[in-house]
């Protein structure tokens, strides 16, 4: 399996995941995202030259009074960066195979490498759905505090949060 940044040319139609708001933003909104107003990128799952998964990632910032009081130690008391785990989805054929863990890894590591070289990143934020919440957790996410109001557009969107450091300490690297 190959794990890269979605190009112009890679052909998204045929994608299904099961999720129809997932397939449509993959189709029809990650591509202009992307390229044209760059909210977000899209890093996509190749297994024999077909798409079996996408995730895509931004730039965010968490309140520190929504952290963890066990995070909040030794934070200043303003918004930190994180990185948005904005969608994640795999393909009805490829479900269960381990595409959505090593998507997961790949924003993980992603997070990493931002702390550690490119600009300040405290961990890895997600809106997880109902459905999604124990995948998270068995990766070592945990539920974030939402402000009353803040996911009125997701009611069903539960925010989770791994840090850099978990992270490090998973994958045996400081």
């Amino acid at each position: 399996m190959e794990i890269r940044v979605l190009l112009p040319s890679d052909d998204r139609s045929s994608f299904r995941s099961g999720n129809v708001e997932l397939d449509r933003f993959f189709q029809r909104f990650a591509g202009q995202n992307q390229f044209r107003v760059q909210l977000g990128v899209t890093h996509i799952a190749l297994e024999a030259g077909r798409i079996v998964g996408f995730v895509t990632v931004s730039a965010a910032q968490v309140k520190w009074a929504d952290l963890p009081a066990a995070v909040r130690k030794g934070l200043p008391g303003y918004p930190v960066p994180v990185l948005r785990l904005s969608r994640m989805a795999v393909s009805e054929a490829a479900q269960g195979g381990g595409i959505g863990a090593a998507l997961l890894r790949h924003v993980n590591l992603m997070a990493v490498e931002l702390a550690a070289n490119k600009l300040g990143c405290l961990g890895v934020v997600v809106d997880a759905k109902a459905e999604a919440t124990g995948f998270y957790a068995r990766y070592g996410f945990i539920e974030l505090e939402a402000e009353e109001g803040a996911l009125a557009d997701h009611p069903d969107a539960t925010p989770m949060f791994l840090s850099v450091r978990r992270i490090r300490s998973a994958l045996g690297s400081h």
